[in-house]
């Protein structure tokens, strides 16, 4: 028996042989050109075959694991548009008269190499996407076939990283779990992972001749345990049997109040990073949504989305809704979730850096058109606008300013526009201490404590060797988020908790003691922890 651990990003328990995902290489020779224009038509043709291709991936994702999963194939198809990109493979065919073949994988490599830099885990797991649309457009250049995986039997599938391409080609009731040596908590096996349900490892570091060995694997502890003896395999036999009951009691809480033993009740919201995230909101049964991270849309374009642009999306999701609260983040990015035509420098402490607000302040014409967006939107659903990254009191009163502006500008062109509750984010210390001071400027606060965890504690949660210091529960962290519910509540405000503790069910019992109104999930967990809400005594 063999224990082999990795970084869990879906729990469960999955029981069953091991399969090893062979990928297929394509051979790149890096060979020069007679006929460069001839030879950039000859890419040209395999990009826009690439893209039926993934026309015809993006129906059957949606068929398969919904329109939020299947959204990364448009995003393929919006990379073989980006101007970047497609100017460097031609710089590489019609100046240096390279290959296509070489030109491609040159410019995926480099693009991922800058993705794989940045600080953030979402921009991160952008690097394999770029591999794999780029690898795919190789594909049809050196008309290589597409390979795939046999047999018939369920299994534990490991690899050494799943493209988006590759894991909506295979037969999903063929596979029990994902186990990968590569990857991220962002990356699309891990998103899929989530949306069928069962458990996948990360950063599991296996090794050769493991194909058609019995395993399994804990999703709880980031466990693979190979060839288990009898008594392991017994012990999980129970665990599944337990787990699999327990996930069909969860399914029996939509429709139930988030309400204690002793009677306190809580909002449960989710979080949402785009439009086609809201069927999930609506399928998981949450209350409203706390958290529409609005920089995708800024992430996911070629260039700054206009207000119509803007305006259209806020409005399906609030409209979706049908009139639960939508809480929507105006832009939060910066050099660590950077986009070209923003312009912005490169720097040694982007999560310390000119990012978020501070942005929006400087360049308030980027600002206003958000704004306009959103008050536009407001007059079609029960939209919230909350504010990130703010240290001081004085920024709070100039965006009022500014949205008041906003506002005069709609009233006097005669465009409908709706009220919305104002409230910021509480993810810097300094906005924990000054809560008493900024409660009596805004309408509510949503507390992110990934960030302020983060701050709090001075530890850069993108760096590994520091995740023994990175203390989730620290006494501090967890006083500042009393101290903020207490100074919120003293002024009349809700006072509410965005981040990853949110979903802590370890935690429920202490945000409800401390008085917290609000929860908001990743839908997935939305009824994992009304099933703690509903366990708990307190009053």
């Amino acid at each position: 028996m063999q224990d082999i651990t990795g970084k869990a990003v879906f729990g469960g328990i999955a029981i069953g042989p091991i399969h090893v995902y062979q990928k297929k290489a394509h051979e790149i020779r890096d060979t020069r050109v007679e006929d460069p224009e001839q030879e950039f038509a000859r890419f040209e043709e395999a990009v826009e075959k690439a893209k039926e291709e993934l026309q015809v991936l993006y129906d059957k994702a949606v068929s398969e694991v919904g329109e939020e999963n299947a959204a990364v194939f448009e995003v393929h198809q919006m990379m073989l548009e980006d101007d970047d990109y497609l100017e460097s493979v031609e710089g590489m065919i019609k100046d240096d008269s390279y290959n296509a073949e070489y030109a491609v994988r040159n410019t995926a490599e480099e693009f991922a190499e800058m993705f794989a830099a940045m600080d953030d885990e979402y921009m991160q797991a952008r690097a394999s996407d770029v591999r794999d649309v780029s690898s795919r457009v190789i594909k049809i250049l050196s008309g290589a076939e597409e390979t795939g995986i046999s047999g018939d039997r369920p299994v534990i599938l490991l690899a050494e990283d799943l493209a988006p391409s590759e894991t909506v080609q295979l037969d999903k009731s063929k596979i029990l779990s994902f186990v990968t040596r590569l990857g991220s908590a962002n990356s699309h096996t891990s998103i899929l992972a989530r949306t069928m349900n069962i458990p996948a490892l990360i950063g599991v570091d296996f090794p050769e001749g493991l194909e058609g060995k019995p395993g399994i694997v804990d999703g709880f502890s980031g466990t693979l345990i190979v060839e288990p003896d009898e008594a392991h395999l017994k012990h999980y036999q129970d665990l599944l049997l337990k787990e699999q009951e327990r996930k069909k009691l969860l399914e029996e809480l939509k429709g139930k109040e988030n309400r204690t033993k002793g009677g306190r009740e809580i909002k449960l919201f989710a979080n949402i990073g785009s439009v086609k995230d809201v069927d999930s909101v609506i399928n998981n049964d949450a209350g409203g949504i706390g958290l529409f991270r609005s920089e995708f849309l800024y992430l996911e374009s070629s260039d700054f989305p206009t207000e119509e642009q803007q305006f259209k999306a806020y409005r399906t999701v609030a409209e979706k809704m049908e009139g639960k609260k939508v809480i929507i983040r105006t832009l939060d990015i910066g050099a660590d979730k950077s986009c070209d035509y923003f312009g912005l420098d490169k720097e040694e402490n982007p999560a310390l850096g000119y990012r978020a607000i501070r942005i929006c302040l400087d360049r308030q014409d980027i600002f206003k058109t958000q704004l306009r967006a959103l008050y536009r939107a407001a007059a079609f659903g029960n939209i919230a606008i909350m504010f990130p990254m703010i240290i001081s009191v004085d920024e709070v009163r100039e965006i009022k300013k500014i949205t008041e502006e906003v506002k005069a500008s709609l009233k006097e062109e005669g465009t409908e526009y709706g009220e919305a509750e104002l409230g910021i984010m509480v993810e810097t210390p300094a906005a924990a201490l000054l809560s008493d001071a900024l409660a009596a400027e805004v309408d509510f606060f949503s507390i992110g404590t990934n960030d302020l965890t983060q701050y709090t504690l001075a530890i850069d949660r993108q760096n590994a060797k520091l995740d023994r210091f990175n203390d989730t529960h620290h006494p501090a962290v967890l006083k500042a988020i009393e101290m903020t519910v207490e100074n919120g509540h003293n002024h009349g405000i809700w006072v509410g908790i965005c981040g990853e503790l949110a979903a802590d069910t370890s935690l429920t019992d202490t945000f409800l003691k401390m008085g917290v109104d609000e929860l908001s999930v990743s839908p997935s967990r939305v009824l994992s922890v009304r099933e703690a809400v509903r366990n708990s005594d307190i009053y």
